[in-house]
């Protein structure tokens, strides 16, 4: 049984890696004040950046769907890694060696399976590198020769070669400690007739894929010899680390410089990122043996931030088969804000071939000529109808003029229009803008209905009362509600500048917050010593005294959240917070005493009437004095 990794080192390791570090790994992270960041979720499909990491606090949190947590959490959940790994990963990362307890660390035992397979594809990317310096690897080099890829260009790209024998990587690996089962269930080996392992690459050249994380999951082979009967391009089989249509070939190098430039060209193959790349066109990426589809987009979107001024430019040959991958491009057209193009290359040429034949300027100049992608569609869709006949155009105009409709950006789609009209020869160009107008709009209507139906909720049968959920959740909470809005600023006050709101909070009862959630978050502040023992472990204390996981979430969205003001909050903004809560609680028990006081009516006790008369009065000058003196009142 594997050992538990060490508190301490555990400890160690959560405190050496900057969360935004980790997160800007997957996603675009930009400035959202306060000294956090925000970008566009990784767990759920959403418009606009709901996204936030705090860097001072180490946590992520997204007001949309929820999710949140430290830098351990988002690796967790966003590879699908166990806790375990997770350590062991941010460990390799830091420098740090961990220590297992119940027996030491023996690394081939203890480390996770995704570990394990992430290892192997390492060990095996570097055995192919060295390969390629053999005698039997002259075939590769030759290869990359002949379209233009110095040795230089392969060691950039990591570009290797697998052995012709049988079992040459499976030997290695198994010399590095790894099982027979593991090399199988990575993918780098599989079974023989005889029942042993053999290579899965044999006499190939090799190009490692990397995640965007930058770790190689997988490999594609390119055939090299006439006697080799397997298919020109072998991938690596679906494996617990690689699902090819969740991995773009050479996103990790790209990825950088599509934030940047907030572009991404799509080319078909991985001789075409290198060309590309080579050729000063860094946000080159590719598909491995697979469409360009949904989990593609999914990753692109986070980059680009699904900012309306980024593109996705789709380069394709000019035949058939590439008009038909054009096509099925556009299908997914309206998944992306960005804008989305394709280039066409010359002569059928790949971008490869291109570069090779007119140099780098050319592949530069491809880019730089493409067609937004939806002309490319209109035009297509145009040309299979009879445009002589009144028919032929009234059935091409019914055709087309949704695509023009589907356009995001509202000028574009007018001239769009009138661009349309002038394709089919239709003089009343009007007619076709207002057609395209009225097609828009009840797309929109149609969208705004469906949402107006989903979040309309089903009522409850009359005779069953719906159940009441337990605190912490409570009552939904009303943030219109002012109480309910200073609560929760001066609760993400003791929890991202405990210093500004100490040592006055820790005075207040929890019956001092109105709202069931927010009266737990402020118990749990209490449980964990309070906010004027705030120190380096203060927030993790807070969390870890949550009674769950929903209570969790909510401090953790607390702690994230951006304070309502737009200069760095001071004592003096944090004074305002203080006195607003204070002075709701006593209004709302100057209201109770009088509901008090009319219940009692005339006849009531005399001492006991008096008692909480004193007591209205004692609270109705706290009251005065906290309108008049803030903060010095309390």
């Amino acid at each position: 049984m594997a050992g538990r990794i060490n508190d301490d080192d555990v400890k160690a390791v959560r405190d050496a890696v900057p969360i935004d570090a980790v997160v800007s790994e997957y996603l675009q992270l930009r400035n959202a004040g306060g000294g956090n960041l925000k970008g566009l979720c990784p767990f759920h499909d959403e418009k606009s950046p709901s996204f936030h990491v705090s860097p001072a606090k180490g946590l992520y949190h997204c007001f949309g769907c929820q999710e949140g947590g430290d830098t351990v959490d988002f690796i967790m959940k966003i590879d699908h890694l166990s806790f375990a790994e997770t350590i062991e990963r941010l460990a390799a990362q830091a420098g740090i060696t961990l220590r297992y307890e119940e027996g030491g660390y023996t690394p081939g035992r203890q480390q996770g399976e995704r570990t394990r397979l992430v290892e192997a594809h390492k060990a095996a990317a570097q055995f192919y590198i060295d390969q390629l310096d053999s005698p039997e690897a002259e075939i590769g080099r030759r290869f990359l020769a002949e379209r233009g890829f110095d040795q230089a260009a392969a060691q950039h790209f990591g570009v290797g070669y697998s052995p012709a024998g049988w079992d040459h990587l499976t030997r290695f690996l198994r010399g590095r400690g790894f099982s027979d089962k593991e090399l199988i269930l990575s993918g780098l080996a599989q079974d023989s007739r005889s029942g042993k392992p053999i290579d899965r690459f044999r006499g190939r050249l090799m190009w490692p894929i990397r995640d965007i994380a930058g770790e190689v999951v997988g490999f594609g082979a390119r055939k090299l010899r006439d006697d080799d009967n397997g298919p020109k391009y072998l991938n690596t089989p679906e494996t617990p680390i690689y699902r090819k249509s969740q991995v773009l070939y050479g996103i990790d190098l790209a990825k950088k410089e599509i934030a940047r430039t907030n572009r991404a060209v799509v080319v078909e193959g991985y001789t075409d990122v290198m060309a590309c790349h080579l050729a000063g066109v860094p946000v080159s990426i590719a598909t491995c043996g697979t469409s360009f589809g949904e989990g593609h987009i999914k990753i692109l979107r986070r980059l680009l931030m699904d900012n309306a001024n980024a593109e996705v430019i789709f380069t394709f040959d000019g035949d058939a088969a590439g008009q038909k991958a054009a096509l099925r491009a556009f299908e997914d057209d309206q998944k992306f804000a960005a804008e989305t193009s394709i280039a066409i290359t010359p002569g059928g040429m790949d971008p490869c071939e291109l570069r090779l034949a007119k140099g780098d300027d050319a592949v530069a100049g491809l880019v730089e000529s493409r067609t937004p992608l939806f002309e490319f569609a209109l035009r297509h869709v145009v040309s299979r109808h009879n445009l002589d006949t009144a028919v032929g155009r009234a059935a091409a105009l019914d055709e087309a003029a949704p695509i023009v409709a589907h356009i995001k950006n509202s000028s574009i789609q007018h001239e769009s229009a009138v661009q349309l009209a002038g394709m089919l020869g239709i003089l009343d160009t009007q007619f076709v803008v207002k057609r395209v107008a009225q097609l828009a709009r009840w797309a929109r209507e149609r969208g705004r209905d469906g949402q107006d139906r989903s979040r309309t909720p089903r009522r409850a049968p009359a005779a069953e009362a719906p159940p009441q959920p337990a605190a912490p959740r409570g009552p939904a909470l009303n943030l219109r509600s002012p109480a309910h809005r200073v609560e929760r600023e001066l609760l993400k006050l003791a929890l991202q500048r405990p210093d500004l709101v100490s040592p006055a909070f820790d005075a207040y009862g929890t019956d001092e917050f109105t709202a069931p959630p927010y009266a737990t978050v402020r118990q749990c502040v209490e449980d964990a010593g309070g906010a004027a023992a705030a120190d380096q472990d203060y927030l993790r204390r807070v969390i870890d005294a949550a009674a769950d996981d929903t209570v969790r979430a909510m401090i953790r969205e607390l702690a994230v959240e951006p304070l309502h003001t737009r200069r760095d909050p001071d004592e003096a903004y944090a004074g305002v917070q203080l006195v607003a809560v204070r002075l709701a609680a006593v209004n709302q028990r100057v209201t109770e005493i009088r509901g008090t006081l009319q219940r009692l009516g005339p006849r009531a006790d005399p001492e006991h009437l008096a008692a909480v008369q004193n007591e209205l009065w004692v609270l109705q000058q706290y009251g005065q004095s906290l309108r008049e003196r803030g903060y010095d009142a309390l």
